[in-house]
């Protein structure tokens, strides 16, 4: 019997289904609970079927998600970069389901960029996977259409760094507020982001050494590190404490029209990228960016022997390989190899000329 009466407590109902108990209590009258047995028995016998999380969303929805995220954990750079691809994507995609992005779709996109060059199609590619793969992570789509799309074949060029003397006769070129700006960041190696966002704080002239803070780490992370002042940079920014606005927190920093709010605004510098092309000109030297001066930095460093564990500090590299990209000078140990290859060729070439004469005047 299913349902039953307790006493003092009302009834119940009370069945096995499939191996599992069942129970119902205290109900007032037998009626009633008859009537949730057969409720409970219809939910058990049909059950609903549960609810599914969408894992599809348009295009655009996925890039502005990704871009959201870029913007909170990765460079403003990177950040810039992305915006200028995407705008290209949402125009061919922006409407589009995710789920509804072909591949041969995107492989016609790469077609037609790598007409520009098969770098700029591989870069299109890398950001493009990145943010189906961001969508994926976060289940909100389930497939991504890059994954079987393989990278175009690259030239590969050994990078442009220019010599010392011509990076001195750059920054002659500049006025001085820009000059003591290069001369940072020449004299920390440092990234362009970082010197923009040193503050006098990050600045230590007891034990002579800069902060210098860097968010190309895993997690997008802000991470310090220390970098010891030359006696050249030590000499600049006392120079510029001295003269310093003391509101101003930041070491070098612009006054500026925020196009935006339409006023005039104050803050460190964002981008400066455009004054190295007058300068390289007014020099005339060979048209270079801040980033090799970085590059020359650690080569320098190289060709002097400092170990590439320090060399790797500096520069602020987690691994060890990024830090070997920046050294372009010739070691000695690979001279040392070229040596030994053509004294064995020589010696190898006479003894063979040698040879060829004795067998001529027995023969």
């Amino acid at each position: 019997m299913t349902v039953y009466f307790v006493n003092k407590k009302g009834w119940r109902f009370d069945f096995i289904h499939k191996g599992t108990r069942h129970t119902g209590t205290w109900f007032e009258t037998k009626q009633k609970a008859k009537k949730a047995e057969v409720e409970r028995r219809e939910k058990l016998n049909n059950p609903q079927p549960l609810p599914q999380t969408p894992t599809d969303i348009t295009f655009l929805e996925l890039v502005n998600k990704r871009l959201d995220f870029v913007k909170a954990y990765h460079t403003e750079h990177h950040y810039k970069d992305y915006v200028s691809l995407a705008r290209r994507w949402v125009k061919i995609w922006g409407e589009i389901m995710c789920s509804n992005v072909a591949t041969d779709s995107i492989e016609q996109y790469m077609i037609c960029r790598a007409k520009v060059s098969n770098y700029t199609a591989n870069k299109d590619l890398r950001y493009l996977r990145a943010t189906f793969n961001h969508g994926i992570k976060r289940k909100l789509i389930k497939n991504n259409p890059t994954k079987d799309i393989s990278f175009l074949p690259e030239e590969k060029r050994i990078k442009y760094i220019p010599s010392t003397q011509d990076v001195f006769k750059v920054i002659m070129a500049a006025d001085p507020d820009t000059q003591d700006y290069l001369w940072t960041l020449k004299e920390t190696m440092g990234r362009i982001s970082e010197i923009n966002r040193l503050e006098w704080k990050d600045v230590n002239f007891d034990d002579c050494f800069v902060i210098l803070y860097t968010r190309k780490k895993l997690g997008g992370h802000l991470t310090p590190r220390k970098v010891p002042m030359t006696q050249r940079l030590y000499d600049i920014l006392l120079k510029r404490y001295g003269i310093r606005d003391k509101n101003k927190p930041w070491v070098y920093w612009q006054r500026y029209w925020d196009r935006n709010k339409k006023v005039w605004a104050e803050g460190p510098y964002k981008n400066r990228s455009k004054i190295m092309k007058t300068l390289c000109k007014k020099a005339g030297v060979k048209y270079f960016r801040f980033h090799p001066i970085r590059h020359l930095g650690a080569s320098t460093l190289d060709r002097a022997n400092v170990n590439i564990g320090s060399i790797q500090r500096i520069l602020g590299h987690e691994n060890r390989t990024t830090t070997e990209i920046y050294l372009h000078s010739i070691g000695e140990s690979e001279r040392e190899a070229m040596e030994i290859f053509e004294n064995f060729e020589k010696s190898h070439t006479i003894s063979h000329i040698d040879e060829k004469r004795a067998n001529h005047i027995n023969g």
